[in-house]
């Protein structure tokens, strides 16, 4: 089992040196991108955060797997020194009620796995939505690129950018009226 959890140890430090040195090579390749010529930069730009999206994937599934067999060696280690324990009995004068700390303890390990479920979900969603903000990004680059191209004038830009401005407004305006309806609701239906 030692050997087993060295073996892990050893390769995960091999993979995330890997990791750090492919990192390195994406600045590297950002750097060169934009010196492409104007025309291949952006399709260069969005290979490089392609990359670099795929690498981040990668980093987060080595630290879930790092977690992962951190939680089997604890395990582990509890195990035996559960196994290795010499137990008592208890006289009975020393004997202490603990269903109700065991009750309030099981209930506050079950929050505790609860908040950790919610943490990691957020975050889950987090990288997705940063993930489709760079891709967002660099579709908008492209169609102004095309809108350049095609000789839209500087007059419809400006619409379309104002559109967008104002778009981002009724958004909120929703989102923060849906959260007083929600608000509202919860608070004179319950």
């Amino acid at each position: 089992q030692l050997f087993f959890f060295l073996f892990y140890a050893v390769v995960e430090n091999e993979i995330q040196a890997s990791i750090d040195q492919i990192f390195s090579h994406l600045e590297r390749l950002e750097i060169l991108s934009s010196k492409e010529p104007p025309n291949k930069r952006q399709n260069a730009k969005l290979r490089v955060d392609q990359l670099k999206y795929d690498v981040q994937h990668l980093q987060t599934a080595l630290r879930n797997f790092q977690h992962q067999r951190y939680t089997r060696e604890q395990q582990e280690r509890q195990r035996e020194e559960l196994l290795s324990r010499t137990f008592t009995t208890n006289d009975s004068d020393t004997t202490i009620p603990m269903d109700e700390s065991l009750q309030f303890n099981s209930s506050l390990q079950k929050i505790h796995h609860g908040m950790d479920d919610l943490i990691g979900g957020g975050h889950s969603i987090l990288e997705g939505l940063r993930a489709q903000r760079l891709t967002l990004k660099g579709t908008q680059k492209k169609i102004l690129d095309i809108a350049n191209m095609l000789g839209l004038s500087n007059t419809v830009m400006r619409l379309i950018e104002k559109r967008a401005f104002q778009d981002k407004y009724f958004m909120i305006g929703g989102m923060l009226l849906t959260c007083v309806v929600m608000f509202l609701v919860v608070q004179y239906l319950t």
